[in-house]
């Protein structure tokens, strides 16, 4: 141990220094640890959050870049694909989306 200066202020920087540490027992490292995991858990939170957010704003345009709306001749052709729909309806309302083109 470190033998007493008999300056009393030198003496509690020296036991806090060497393990008095304020009165902190193992429940407040504990508790600071606790803490910590919780502070880096929110903020891992917030960046993956921020970056699912930008992510989906940007695919939300579409292909297009039109701010969502989905291409009319797309839908049909999936409905198609599907059968919800028939070859010549399919191509009747193709010709209708497109202006009789």
């Amino acid at each position: 141990m470190i033998a007493s200066t008999g300056d009393p202020d030198r003496d509690g920087v020296m036991s806090m220094m060497w393990g008095g540490y304020g009165g902190w027992g193992w429940g407040h490292w504990l508790g600071m640890g606790i803490g910590m995991i919780l502070f880096w858990g929110l903020i891992i939170t917030g960046v993956v959050l921020l970056v699912r957010y930008l992510g989906s704003a940007r695919d939300s345009r579409g292909p297009g870049g039109d701010g969502g709306s989905a291409d009319p001749e797309r839908i049909l052709a999936e409905r198609f694909a599907r059968g919800d729909i028939d070859e010549e309806d399919y191509r009747q309302r193709r010709e209708v989306l497109r202006g009789g083109r």
